[in-house]
């Protein structure tokens, strides 16, 4: 079995599958086994611990849903819409080994540009950035931490 990287947010237990040479995990929110990649590594744990630390409904979390940037299709990690199904907070989840950058931010900012939600995350599931963004006055800041799910 491959070497899971622990990450700086709380374990959970994930339900793990080999197959041949190949680890699956199970994503409770698409209901599905998926290919365990570093980057889905990331993916799992920042949902459920938008699930269960920051009380986020699963049925309100969309994960790498279709959006267009400059005519090319793309797709956000994870989208969150609040009770009233409008678009609230966007997550670009990289690789652990992958440093967050300039450029890492400058793609989700350009997924913003398509989804213009209010908050936005970056994570690595080493480090995490999170920024509301102001759309009418074109600025941004940095918060502590995720909010929490509010209705």
């Amino acid at each position: 079995m491959q070497q899971l990287t622990a990450l700086n947010l709380p374990p959970y237990p994930f339900q793990l599958k080999q197959e041949g040479d190949k680890l699956f995990i199970f994503d409770e929110v698409r209901r599905k086994n998926l290919v365990l990649t570093p980057e889905e590594w990331v993916r799992q744990h920042f949902i459920q611990f938008l699930i269960n630390q920051k009380n986020y409904p699963k049925g309100l979390i969309n994960i790498e849903g279709g959006l267009k940037v400059n005519e090319l299709s793309k797709r956000s990690d994870i989208l969150i819409y609040n009770s009233l199904g409008h678009k609230h907070l966007l997550v670009e989840c990289k690789a652990s080994s992958v440093k967050l950058t300039q450029k890492a931010f400058d793609q989700l900012a350009r997924y913003n540009s398509t989804h213009k939600v209010k908050i936005i995350v970056l994570t690595n599931g080493l480090e995490h950035y999170c920024c509301e963004v102001d759309h009418d006055k074109k600025t941004y800041r940095f918060l502590h931490e995720v909010p929490e799910y509010s209705r």
